[in-house]
């Protein structure tokens, strides 16, 4: 009984920190974001060169899928695709890494419900917005694939918020802001998705590192 009343504040954390383990998943670590922003920057810088070897603006939307006059031999469309695998598997690997290995520390199994609850909720608005954003390249509307994956993506966070961490919703507002506002800067996508996803990630990957991670 004295123990008890001598550490009130260890058994609020710890009583805290197992409402936790059973509402939601928390091996996301803050690595995993700062992982995701780097390779995210790392396809804009290569894009950006494309865009300089080839001495003229990407062009987002070719019909043809054979080699371009591109110096580099490719045309834009399949380097856009090849820059989504690249900097999609790049992410995911460094997220799964960095997450098994967190969750593992906190001694929280990494396939459980928790887990496959917060990967539908993310999954359905990141499929929706793919499938409409193949939608707006079929219609030649190449401009607003930008905004339209900033806005499903941040959405997809809200969605997946629930089984995560609150400050996961926070980014996803943040995105879905970056994209609206990008909706009225046509032209300047590259940009806003350096921004999107990769400053934002890196800045809530350091931020989430610092208050949990580092704990």
């Amino acid at each position: 009984m004295s123990n008890y009343i001598a550490n009130p504040i260890n058994d609020l954390r710890e009583i805290r920190s197992l409402m936790e383990r059973s509402s939601y998943f928390i091996g996301l670590s803050g690595l995993s974001g700062i992982g995701a922003g780097l390779f995210a920057l790392s396809g804009v810088a290569l894009t950006i060169l494309y865009q300089w070897a080839g001495g003229h603006d990407l062009v987002f939307i070719h019909r043809s899928l054979g080699l371009a006059s591109h110096p580099w031999g490719i045309a834009p469309l399949p380097f856009l695709v090849m820059m989504a695998g690249f900097v999609f598997t790049g992410a995911m690997a460094s997220g799964y890494y960095f997450t098994v290995r967190r969750a593992k520390r906190m001694g929280q199994k990494l396939l459980d419900k928790k887990t496959y609850k917060l990967a539908f909720h993310l999954a359905v608005p990141l499929v929706v917005g793919g499938i409409f954003s193949l939608a707006l390249i079929y219609h030649e509307h190449g401009g607003f694939i930008g905004p339209t994956t900033l806005i499903f993506y941040g959405l997809a966070l809200l969605n997946g918020s629930g089984y995560a961490r609150e400050e996961l919703s926070y980014l996803g507002y943040l995105e879905i802001v970056l994209g609206l506002i990008s909706c009225f800067f046509i032209g300047y996508g590259l940009i806003f998705w350096a921004l999107g996803f990769g400053v934002l990630h890196i800045g809530y990957g350091l931020w989430m590192y610092r208050k949990y991670d580092r704990a």
